[in-house]
């Protein structure tokens, strides 16, 4: 596949993360350029093994962090002030901006695939289908593992107080 073709192909993907994960159109415009700009200089090594939208959003992912910490972000509390879920009361303690600095710097420490899976889900706002298809699994894998990384996090927000 050409690098262009890649491009149309996923651009409208990749900017959908990087707008959930920035919430400013101007800087998601910058890191969806950013992501393919990388994407371009490695596209000798990808293999192929994986999707080619899921080590899009792994660079796209990894370039947020990077920006993060040299702008520092993170440490300012400039990360999202919520983050979506199907239940109520879950929201209401991430939506409380230092509880999503908390969260945010859990998700940092989680593991994969729960990490990359509640990312995708939350952030990128993907459908478990496109989220389990990323990983070459199914929709009912995607639902697991999400359900799993959302009960890590109250978990980890029940034993720090938060819920």
């Amino acid at each position: 596949m050409l690098f262009e073709e890649i491009y149309e192909n996923y651009f409208k993907d990749v900017f959908r993360l990087c707008l959930s994960l920035t919430k400013n159109e101007e800087n998601a415009e910058d890191l969806a350029q950013e992501t393919f700009v990388k994407a371009l200089s490695a596209l000798d090594t990808f293999d192929g093994s994986k999707d080619i939208r899921a080590w899009l959003f792994t660079i796209s992912k990894n370039t947020f962090y990077s920006e993060c910490r040299k702008k520092k972000w993170i440490a300012d509390g400039e990360v999202p002030e919520d983050i979506p879920s199907s239940e109520q009361d879950f929201l209401e303690v991430i939506s409380d901006k230092e509880s999503a600095v908390k969260i945010h710097k859990y998700l940092h420490e989680m593991k994969e695939p729960y990490k990359e899976v509640f990312h995708l889900r939350v952030f990128g706002e993907l459908e478990f289908e496109e989220i389990g298809s990323i990983f070459g699994k199914s929709a009912s894998w995607a639902r697991v593992t999400f359900y799993r990384a959302k009960n890590e996090i109250k978990k980890y927000m029940s034993e720090n107080g938060e819920i």
